[in-house]
């Protein structure tokens, strides 16, 4: 009689096949196109500095978890997914030794003293990233058409130093958009080929391992900033082209912006996150001195994200808004 009792609990009632390691593996499959064409285009230097992140990352939080006696997790992907994106998100000749800081930061500071993946209040990649950035600027800056330098110390010896096509449009200058769509320009390892990262999002998609919604609205908010300043300022509307292909901008909305743990779960929270980082990204590039923004602009909406579920929760199914009388 027992075993035919049923277990009666209450809403949701949340069935689904979908695991950590799944949903890290898939995202981990989605960055591979945008991951062989910075290889293509930059050759062992990136190569190289894939290999050293990813390393790093999983390295890092095995030690971690061993020192604090904790349940290894290096096995979720989501170790090695940090270090993936920490690398598209770095310019090939960065030394080294710069990438392993990076990994590091990314993995001890911004995810496991908080306590692990799930309790990470900003993106580790990100996070990551802008540490690298505010701590070597000239070398997270340094950019070159052709793959040949120094590999240890990062110093170019048979490359030509060239400004990524962001920082081309912020002088007035427009460079090849059939360039910045395919891949073929200078910029982070990752970044540069607009098409390989739209396969990805596409499979991400397919699979229903994101939700459209903070991509679309991100990538809309962002084109109608553009277009009005663009207005106020009396500049032609086709830049907006190329802003949406150059930098980190589609990187940042398909793969970054919609990270589960640092992205709201509430679906006004998600078109509210969204709308955020899109208006901050547009000041970033448009009123700030460097031509990017999209990681700065997701880590502030990282930081906003508590204040924002707060008042996008629904309300349970029989409760009033304000009290009665």
């Amino acid at each position: 009689m027992e075993e035919k009792m049923l277990n009666v609990s209450s809403s949701p009632h949340v069935r689904d096949n979908s695991s950590t390691k799944s949903i890290m593996r898939d995202v981990v499959i989605a960055l591979l196109p945008a991951t062989i064409v910075g290889i293509y285009n930059f050759r062992i230097s990136a190569l190289l500095v894939i290999l050293t992140t990813c390393v790093t990352c999983v390295l890092a939080e095995y030690l971690w978890q061993k020192l604090m006696k904790q349940p290894i997790t290096t096995n979720d992907f989501s170790a090695l997914l940090t270090g993936l994106l920490l690398a598209l998100n770095l310019p090939s000749t960065i030394p080294l030794w710069m990438c392993v800081i990076g990994g590091v930061f990314a993995i001890i500071i911004a995810k496991q003293l908080f306590g692990g993946l799930g309790q990470n209040f900003m993106n580790p990649a990100l996070a990551g990233r802008c540490f690298l950035m505010l701590s070597f600027s000239s070398a997270m800056t340094s950019f070159t058409v052709k793959e040949g330098s120094n590999i240890l110390y990062g110093i170019a010896v048979d490359a030509q130093s060239s400004a990524t096509p962001l920082m081309q449009v912020k002088e007035g200058m427009l460079p090849s958009l059939k360039e910045m769509f395919l891949g073929t320009t200078t910029g982070t390892i990752g970044e540069t080929s607009v098409l390989a990262l739209l396969l990805g999002a596409i499979y991400l998609l397919v699979r229903k391992v994101i939700d459209w919604k903070i991509p679309v609205v991100y990538i809309l908010t962002f084109s109608v900033f553009d277009l009005l300043y663009q207005a106020v300022v009396g500049g032609a509307p086709y830049p907006l082209f190329y802003e949406l292909c150059g930098g980190g901008l589609m990187l940042g909305a398909f793969f970054m912006a919609t990270d589960y743990v640092t992205s709201p779960i509430t679906p006004k929270g998600k078109v509210i996150f969204a709308v955020l980082i899109g208006l901050l990204t547009g000041l970033f590039r448009f009123c700030g001195e460097s031509a990017e923004g999209v990681s700065f602009a997701i880590i502030i909406g990282n930081l906003c994200v508590p204040l924002i579920e707060k008042f996008t929760v629904p309300k349970a199914f029989g409760k009033e808004g304000r009290e009665n009388g």
